[in-house]
């Protein structure tokens, strides 16, 4: 279902009621908001992000009906924010789940992520960031409404208790909380309230449905594509075929002959079509005569970057952890040693919905709509652009039709392309993307080689462990970079491997980060996509070099990895780990790996079917700390499983003359219906603060499969995507 946005004002509107208008239109109601640092996790931002003087913006607003209206300040990509966030305000608040309802958040310095220092979505980590802060509305909320009934009634705060939405006395009497809002907005805000001890929860823990569900299903839910103004046109930009390729010279005669077409204009990132709808616009595009200057990388391939990178593999980079002395130690085991190299592609996001962005840009206003991850650097970008004041730019977010990282670019490129084209076109434009130019057109998970040197003692342990990787830096020449890459090391790249749990006495992990003109940027699970399938295979290829139990011997080296040993011991039991019996020809491969700070063990069986890699089920056990919603997590789990399949079965982008050979999912397609294994998700019970999902069940799917291969043929898979026809 589409939407037509506009109002008697003549100013835009997203069809949800905006905030800062609302609640200064709801006199009477509850404003709650608060700032709280983030425990663990990355830290991005600077000493003294936080706001020291907050706006009459909110997370929470209960109005007079009794409405519970809870700001959501991070994306609903797919991921589930819409309702595990409002499940904290509601424990907390005593809310009656049926009167909760949710708005995206606007652009403010209130609603910073409390660990990043700015408003974004992304690292897992939504739930972990407002854990004690939304909590904490929502108690703050339900003692001010338990204070505003005691003084109406007359009677002390302690014979008066809130539940399901009601604050009741004692004595029997009761009152809605929209019947209390008014008074407990002149109440002082208290400070300190207590949280409910976990024993007590309600809400949290429990399956609660989605409350985005139902209006995915009837079309009512607003993704960026279903936005129109009036008067829009529609914008697809021909954009060149090589990074960093400028326009020369175009003709566009052809293409102002399609009905529709309203105008062909040069912008910044190359010629722009704007028409009455989506097919004139690129209809008019495929007729565009371009010359491009495409500049000194016509010439990049992937064949040529993957030999230069395994000769870099080869020489020693920065050292990002060493403990010991590994060279000495692969010396002295030299006729143990073991070693092999590794490459995976570049990856694409592929995102169901493509990308879009709708632009009004006025004289005094730019108000845009669009799925994104990351409003505080898109808000800023499209101040540069516009000239405009800060306070005079609007970003509402709509729902993105999945994100992965894609929507969170550390470039804004998608908003800056729009916001340009705004400016030129001068009316109001809705930029899309076709899937073959996201495909296309960069952002890719790097490209990586590793290299591992094992050197193996008696015990069949490692007594030495070296580790190089090659591939570029996602942060670099970003605002990333000054909170991320230290000392020339960028951490996203060695995540999962200088990390690395197993107690190996000698051990080294360094890095190069070779620059080339291809745009690299964050995807699931980001540098633990690639160091968990390196680390976990080798882990697997020790264990049977020492003729032991792949599960056992991972375990022995876990001793001081508790966690791990977990979620590994959870996987082996339900799975039936060397109790069942497999079919004839089916096999069980394990890995193990901790990102963005849970753990997740998986145990895939495998047959190979026709020359192909067929996967039937994965058991998959879960340790992310105390769990809100648990068919949240199981949906989280399920989902990061089946795009790290696509990835590991059949994903790459490969670069000839600078150019992208995959464009759609015909040739970059992810895991069909027919192929998707059965998943069981398992969680490990646990008392401690919750901890991320999103993308922890990515990277050690890739491994297990690739073990239950060598359990198979015997034969190890060093490349991704699996070529059974390269096996070592």
């Amino acid at each position: 279902m589409s939407a037509i946005i506009e109002n008697k004002s003549g100013e835009h509107d997203s069809g949800r009621r905006n905030f800062l208008k609302g609640s200064a239109a709801l006199v009477g109601g509850l404003i709650i908001s608060f700032y709280l640092p983030v425990k663990g996790g990355r830290a991005l931002a600077a000493e003294g992000a936080a706001p020291q003087v907050y706006p009459p913006n909110a997370f929470i607003r209960i109005s007079p009906d009794g409405v519970v209206t809870v700001i959501v300040n991070k994306s609903e990509m797919g991921q589930g924010v819409y309702t595990s966030l409002p499940m904290l305000i509601a424990e907390e608040l005593e809310a009656d789940w049926n009167t909760i309802r949710v708005e995206s958040a606007p652009v403010g310095a209130i609603y910073n992520h409390t660990g990043f220092g700015m408003q974004i979505t992304g690292g897992s980590s939504s739930i972990p960031s407002s854990w004690e802060q939304l909590r904490r509305v929502g108690a703050t909320a339900r003692v001010m409404l338990v204070q505003a009934a005691a003084q109406q009634w007359g009677v002390p705060v302690s014979e008066c208790r809130a539940e399901n939405g009601v604050v009741k006395h004692s004595g029997g009497k009761s009152l809605g909380y929209g019947e209390l809002a008014a008074a407990a907005a002149q109440l002082p805000m208290p400070e300190n309230v207590p949280l409910k001890d976990a024993k007590d929860f309600k809400i949290i823990g429990t399956s609660v449905k989605r409350i985005d569900t139902p209006e995915k299903i009837n079309g009512s839910a607003l993704f960026g594509l279903d936005v129109y103004l009036p008067n829009m046109l529609t914008v697809l930009i021909a954009r060149s075929p090589v990074f960093g390729g400028k326009v020369k010279s175009f003709d566009a005669k052809d293409a102002m002959q399609v009905k529709g077409v309203e105008g062909v204009y040069l912008v910044p990132t190359g010629v722009a079509v704007a028409a009455s709808g989506f097919w004139p616009a690129k209809t008019a595009r495929d007729l565009l005569r371009i010359e491009w200057d495409e500049g000194p990388d016509a010439a990049l391939s992937t064949a040529k970057m993957r030999a230069d990178y395994l000769d870099l593999a080869k020489t020693p980079g920065l050292v990002a952890r060493k403990e010991g002395d590994p060279a000495a130690a692969l010396a002295k085991n030299a006729n143990s040693m073991v070693v092999a190299e590794y490459e995976v592609p570049y990856l694409a996001h592929a995102t169901m919905e493509p990308l879009n962005v709708v632009v009004d840009l006025k004289a005094d206003a730019c108000t845009i709509w669009c799925g994104t991850q990351s409003q505080t650097m898109d808000h800023a970008a499209a101040v540069k652009i516009t000239g405009l004041k800060p306070e005079q730019v609007k970003i509402h977010t709509t729902y993105l039709g999945g994100g992965f990282g894609r929507r969170g670019n550390p470039r804004s490129d998608f908003m800056t392309d729009a916001v340009q084209a705004a400016k030129v076109i001068g009316k109001p434009i809705k930029v899309v993307w076709t899937r073959e130019d996201d495909t296309q057109g960069g952002n890719y998970r790097p490209m990586w080689v590793d290299r591992i040197a094992v050197a193996v003692g008696k015990d069949g342990k490692p007594a030495a462990w070296q580790h190089t990787i090659v591939g570029q830096s996602i942060t670099a020449d970003t605002p990333f970079e000054a909170f991320m890459v230290k000392d020339g090391i960028d951490v996203t790249s060695v995540e999962g491997a200088a990390t690395l749990p197993y107690a190996i006495p000698n051990l080294q992990v360094d890095l190069h980060s070779p620059k080339n003109s291809v745009p690299v940027q964050w995807w699931r699970s980001v540098g633990h996509s690639h160091t968990a399938f390196i680390v976990e295979t080798m882990m697997d290829e020790l264990a049977h070099m020492a003729g032991q139990d792949p599960v056992q011997y991972r375990l022995a080296l876990l001793q001081k990895a508790p966690r791990h040993a977990g979620v590994l011991k959870l996987a082996a039991e339900k799975a039936g780990w060397g109790k069942t019996k497999l079919p004839a020809g089916h096999a069980y491969g394990v890995a193990v790996h901790e990102s963005f700070n849970s753990y997740a063990a998986e145990i895939a069986e495998v047959s190979l079917e026709d020359g192909r890699i067929r996967v039937h089920k994965v058991v998959c056990a879960v340790d992310c700390g105390m769990v809100v919603n648990p068919d949240g997590v199981r949906q989280q789990v399920e989902s990061a499983v089946v795009y790290g399949l696509s990835a590991a079965l059949q994903g790459q982008i490969t670069l000839e003359r600078g150019r992208a050979q995959q464009s759609n999912f015909l040739d970059y397609p992810p895991l069909r219906l027919s192929r998707m294994p059965q998943v069981e998700v398992y969680t490990v019970p646990s008392n401690e603060a919750p901890t991320g999902i999103g993308e922890p069940g990515t990277p050690p799917i890739a491994p297990a499969v690739a073990n239950a291969v060598f359990a198979l043929t015997g034969k190890r898979l060093r490349k991704m995507p699996f070529d059974l026809e390269k096996l070592a």
